[in-house]
């Protein structure tokens, strides 16, 4: 069976890599990919059967590199290292995930159960996956954001963009002249938004991605938000952030 791993951490694909080897050794690895961008180029090239994906990812996250993928005729196994609000996700649609340090029975009966299945059936999971995220991305969702004072809700539908104030975050929202400054840092609001339609296009913004008016090609290249604010996009997420407005 081919297989793919995709992991940001060098050790975590060393380490299922290993485990492969002892566990499951009718499972060849063709390829270990350190972020979004190199799976969907190792998925084009290697057509493998079975995706080994990391859920949490900089750049692309590992929702995002199957909603990228044209084709999904390959089973998946999701990886991560904390039981979060994605394995509910994944818990709906059917497929199979593997909670960090991976348990090498529990490796052996999910890949198993991924030689079981057919083409068709791996992609309908997928699919079904994404769909359910879809909606979950459009529910009229709130969060409670900390500030000086107390607590601030604000509807994840509204905020345009986020903009890094050293250790606090400024909350850009529409209908609102005045932004919100919250008790956040952005790796904190990248993680908490990331799957809700937001993209971080460099170390200081992240940004609405239903807000976008327009990109203007460049080093990095800058994007026009719909309140004309112009946001810059950094050299190193530039690949990334083309990639996913593609498949909006």
């Amino acid at each position: 069976m081919r297989a793919i791993i995709v992991d940001d951490e060098k050790h975590s694909r060393d380490v299922l890599r290993i485990m492969l080897e002892k566990y499951c050794p009718h499972v060849s690895v063709q390829a270990a990919c350190s972020n979004g961008t190199s799976a969907l180029e190792a998925i084009i090239k290697q057509q493998p059967e079975l995706l080994f994906l990391d859920v949490e990812m900089p750049g692309l996250d590992g929702f995002q590199v199957l909603e990228a993928c044209t084709n999904h005729s390959f089973a998946v196994i999701f990886t991560t290292a904390y039981d979060h609000y994605a394995l509910k996700a994944i818990h709906h649609s059917a497929l199979d995930y593997l909670l960090k340090p991976i348990d090498g029975k529990e490796l052996m009966e999910a890949v198993e159960k991924a030689g079981t299945q057919s083409v068709s059936n791996s992609a309908a999971k997928v699919e079904d996956l994404l769909q359910y995220l879809y909606l979950q991305l459009h529910q009229d969702e709130r969060l409670a954001f900390p500030t000086i004072d107390g607590l601030r809700m604000v509807s994840v539908k509204d905020i345009i963009y986020c903009e890094s104030t050293a250790t606090k975050t400024t909350i850009h929202l529409q209908m609102q002249e005045k932004p919100v400054l919250v008790c956040r840092n952005m790796k904190e609001m990248e993680e908490l938004l990331c799957n809700k339609g937001f993209f971080r296009v460099h170390n200081s913004f992240l940004i609405n991605l239903s807000f976008m008016d327009k990109y203007i090609k460049g080093d990095g290249g800058e994007i026009i938000m719909c309140d004309g604010y112009s946001v810059p996009v950094s050299r190193e997420k530039k690949q990334d952030f083309l990639l996913r407005i593609e498949h909006l």
